[in-house]
């Protein structure tokens, strides 16, 4: 009879303590569902920010490149040929608007950072003075340097360029960051534009000499 209750009281402990191991178990499991729940959750909304973060990068720089156009574009108008063609007081009086609006945009401070490595700093620091070499002597041999900028500029684009390549200057900008890829290669864009403006300024105030000379030659016949 003793040896009979001492069996039950040990089965009902060991009852007890199993139901007391499964309560803490149950009570783990929970504590580490709702855990990954939170991690879940965080990480979401991480990477909601992190879309969130590009698109005000790419706005950023969007406003950036929107600040180059506008300057070139001003610049371009205060040195056109339609400018010499017009009155001194009219001339004036528009550039001083182009002044004003000039130093309105100069206003807007914007500025976005590349993250770069060692290398991707020294392949920039390269590139961009493989393109002030070239700039420098642009009033030398205006014609030499639209070629040689344009083989730069053949070795940023993925097009079929319509020239030559510079081998060696692909590979210093292979090396640089992405966005310091795209800068280069607005800067290439904008050089080439501005020669090609200067040359039509060129070729327009040679033919209206020509026009003059012409016009003198008939006279005197």
């Amino acid at each position: 009879m003793a040896q009979a209750k001492i069996s039950a009281k040990a089965s009902e402990g060991a009852q007890q303590q199993q139901q007391q191991s499964g309560g803490q178990l149950r009570g783990r499991f929970y504590r580490s569902t709702s855990m990954a729940d939170r991690s879940s959750r965080l990480l979401e909304n991480l990477d909601q920010l992190e879309l969130r973060v590009e698109a005000f990068r790419d706005a950023a720089s969007a406003m950036e490149q929107e600040k180059e156009i506008l300057l070139e574009m001003i610049h371009n108008i205060q040195n056109s040929q339609d400018m010499r063609q017009i009155s001194e007081g009219e001339r004036e009086e528009l550039n001083l608007t182009a002044n004003r609006l000039m130093g309105r945009t100069l206003t807007v401070e914007v500025s976005v950072e590349t993250i770069r490595n060692a290398q991707q700093q020294e392949s920039l620091l390269h590139a961009t003075k493989m393109i002030d070499e070239i700039v420098n002597k642009l009033l030398d041999d205006l014609e030499d340097a639209k070629i040689r900028l344009m083989s730069l500029y053949g070795a940023c684009t993925s097009d079929v360029p319509a020239g030559p390549i510079d081998q060696k200057f692909q590979s210093v900008v292979i090396g640089c960051a992405i966005e310091d890829q795209k800068k280069i290669k607005r800067r290439l864009e904008t050089l080439l534009r501005n020669i090609e403006n200067s040359e039509k300024s060129i070729t327009l105030l040679e033919h209206q000499k020509s026009s003059v000379r012409q016009s003198c030659n008939s006279k005197q016949d």
